[in-house]
């Protein structure tokens, strides 16, 4: 179903594919109107687009297998590990790529086959590497010398490896999310990188069968990808080549990130030029696979008018962590009145005790008032992953949406729960 009734028909680009707006004027995402939704499950709320992840998943992996039959597409598991996303992306057929323990375990849980699992990180420990290992993973990413020591001691069969090198590319975003600079934590420039190819070529069990690289995230243009995989070049033919992820999303109608087919047909003109014929080639999408899927919904707790207009809602920092960390400009709307021309610019902010606690600067909204559902458009990546316990707040539920049905993925954390990990006076006498 496409987008429709939206006061300004471009916002069809930012929401969701299956998002529309009913004749009485509430936005719904998948058939089922956010007012409704979040008087059902609470607010804050993540609020997923089923069939427009599905759509996306396969879109991914159908585009990349067309331009390049020996390939993969992985989801960057890191942009939003909830279980049910892990089973959606092993069923549409995809590889999952996985940055911890916690990750990992998710990912098994799930059902995805363990052989389509990649494990990455720049500091994993023995007990992570134990458990991908016991889990029979199917490639472990080795980040330098300390992967090398800890799988020494714990390998009694072959386990496929690739190395991680650092390509040497800035793909001008900003610094936290920029990895493939000369100053990366992540990874080997390339010599230190074709020493320890080198030195593994005897290993008993270490199989070094390629290359990973990951430039960084909301890269809005092609041209550092290219430079990317064109990087590869200097270490040689491998039968499998890791280019990582990246591409950004519009958050807002003055962003134009590349669309997929521009990605895809830039990264494997650049492969056909460096690869050998029949090699593999792994993309990791996370943050361009599920952005747009997701929103999340408020509710308007007050409306305050000072020297300016403040719309504060009953989230802020604990839900959307990532406006603070990556600069984001989100896309609001109330939700409730989703076809009417905004009135008001104010301060979208939220219930967290910081100034920085700015869900979106300058805000044009229809008539907010106390009460009202706010939705930020494309919030289904990172959103989720950062959520936290700011001031005491309780991490949102998260509800996919398809058909005109919802169905709970992740619980509304409890107080009890937030509670239960402290160690309170029936167990130490603190107040002694």
């Amino acid at each position: 179903m496409a987008a429709s009734g939206f006061y300004d028909p471009r916002l069809e680009r930012i929401f969701p594919p299956n998002a529309a707006v009913r004749s009485d004027g509430a936005l719904e995402i998948g058939g089922c109107a956010l007012p409704e939704l979040a008087a059902e499950y609470g607010t804050p709320l993540y609020v997923i687009d089923e069939q427009g992840l599905r759509d996306r998943m396969r879109a991914y992996r159908d585009g990349l297998a067309e331009r390049w039959p020996n390939s993969q597409v992985a989801f960057a598991s890191k942009s939003f590990p909830v279980l049910a996303a892990y089973a959606i992306a092993a069923a549409e057929g995809l590889a999952i790529d996985v940055a911890g323990a916690g990750e990992l375990l998710l990912a098994l849980e799930s059902g995805a086959p363990p052989e389509l699992i990649h494990l990455h990180g720049n500091a994993k420990s023995s007990e992570e590497l134990a458990l991908a290992v016991d889990a029979g993973i199917g490639t472990i990413v080795l980040d330098g010398e300390a992967d090398v020591e800890r799988l020494d001691a714990l390998l009694t069969r072959p386990q496929d490896v690739l190395v991680r090198i650092i390509p040497g590319v800035d793909p001008r975003v900003p610094k936290a999310i920029s990895t493939g600079g000369a100053g990366s934590k992540f990874g080997l420039p390339i010599p230190q990188a074709r020493q320890l190819i080198e030195r593994l070529a005897a290993h008993p069990y270490l199989n070094v069968v390629g290359l990973h690289l990951h430039i960084g995230s909301q890269v809005l243009e092609v041209e550092p990808f290219v430079r990317a995989v064109e990087a590869v070049r200097e270490l040689g033919e491998f039968p499998v080549y890791n280019i990582g992820g990246g591409l950004g999303v519009d958050y807002h109608l003055r962003h134009r990130a590349p669309s997929l087919d521009a990605y895809l047909d830039a990264i494997t003109a650049a492969a056909r030029r460096v690869l050998p014929a029949g090699s593999r080639l792994v993309i990791e999408p996370g943050r361009s696979l599920v952005a747009r899927s997701g929103v999340t919904a408020y509710r308007v707790n007050n409306v305050k008018r000072t020297g300016a207009t403040f719309v504060a809602v009953d989230g802020g920092l604990a839900d959307q962590l990532n406006v603070a960390l990556m600069d984001m400009e989100f896309t609001p709307i109330v939700a409730d009145r989703a076809d009417a021309v905004p009135d008001t610019t104010a301060q979208l902010v939220g219930r967290q005790c910081e100034s920085g606690d700015l869900l979106v600067d300058g805000a044009t909204l229809a008539a907010p008032a106390a009460g009202d559902t706010i939705v930020l458009a494309a919030t289904g990546a990172y959103g989720y992953t950062l959520s936290n316990n700011y001031n005491g707040a309780l991490k949102p539920a998260v509800v996919f949406c398809r058909d005109g049905a919802s169905r709970l993925a992740v619980r509304r954390q409890s107080y009890a729960e937030f509670l239960g990990h402290h160690v309170g006076p029936s167990e130490q006498a603190w107040a002694c």
